[in-house]
């Protein structure tokens, strides 16, 4: 593990295991979560021979917990100096809700040759809000509710999110995992609660519509059609779409924590587009 420190002086913790002349992967976790999330894709691609890598999100983990910054721009300059710092070099960065909108818009800004693929799993791309331009998002008053449940009682939230839609444990028949449960809690209630209502708005508003529309490098689109937080059709319909060089692989009635509930498919399908 290590540290990076921003130029505002944020500290950005993250995870960096395997050879240091291996391939780089860099994972980017979903709100309000932190690279521990990653952990069942780091062991399986430190397994192949790769490089992993997973940092905690300013405000996240144990990241610092700036007062400002928690906005996607910023998310994104934080990426940049974490990969400047390792100078990361034709690296596949793979990211998950939240983290997919920050892969989106850091491979789009990203210096030539840091980036060889990108990944995006229950992204929120190109954009959650509904709007004119966009009729089938969510309305405002979806995340309204999260931020009043988060201020409210965040630590009941955190219990509530993940036995419910987060990992599907609400549908009928499904394997409901108390591990799986507690930690979704243990991690977000590392995080800042500051920086967690903020991100809400950066993961709902955040519109990447051009960020994909400049990506160059290949992207698999990877999204669970029963996905209760991300809507399938107009997050993945939409972005590979908006892709030069996008693949789309939709999962019959996966959730949204697919990396965790589906981690034996996911990873092999990741890994089948990596070494394409």
């Amino acid at each position: 593990m290590g540290t990076v420190t921003t130029s505002d002086g944020t500290i950005i913790f993250y995870k960096d295991w395997g050879p240091r002349d291996a391939q780089p992967i860099v994972f980017h976790h979903g709100w309000p979560l932190s690279g521990d999330d990653w952990d069942n894709q780091m062991l399986f691609f430190l397994a192949q021979g790769y490089r992993v890598i997973a940092h905690d999100r300013r405000g996240h983990g144990r990241s610092g917990q700036p007062p400002t910054g928690h906005e996607m721009d910023t998310y994104v300059a934080d990426v940049t100096a974490l990969t400047d710092a390792l100078d990361l070099r034709v690296a596949v960065h793979i990211g998950h809700s939240t983290g997919g909108g920050e892969v989106a818009r850091y491979v789009a800004r990203a210096k030539p040759g840091r980036v060889g693929k990108a990944v995006l799993v229950g992204a929120v791309t190109p954009v959650m809000i509904k709007s004119d331009s966009n009729p089938g998002g969510l309305p405002m008053e979806v995340f309204d509710e999260l931020r009043a449940a988060l201020a409210a009682n965040r630590a009941q939230f955190y219990i509530d999110f993940p036995s419910g839609p987060f990992y599907g444990f609400n549908r009928p028949g499904a394997e409901v995992s108390q591990g799986l449960i507690d930690n979704w809690w243990r991690q977000g209630m590392t995080g800042a609660a500051n920086a967690q209502y903020e991100c809400i708005k950066a993961f709902s508003e955040t519109d990447f519509t051009e960020d994909l529309k400049k990506i160059d490098v290949p992207v698999l689109v990877a999204h669970g059609t029963d996905d209760q937080i991300v809507p399938y059709e107009d997050s993945a319909l939409r972005s590979v779409e908006l892709l030069k060089q996008g693949t789309l692989t939709s999962y019959e009635g996966y959730p949204h924590g697919m990396p965790a509930t589906h981690a034996d498919v996911l990873n092999r399908d990741i890994l089948e587009f990596v070494k394409s």
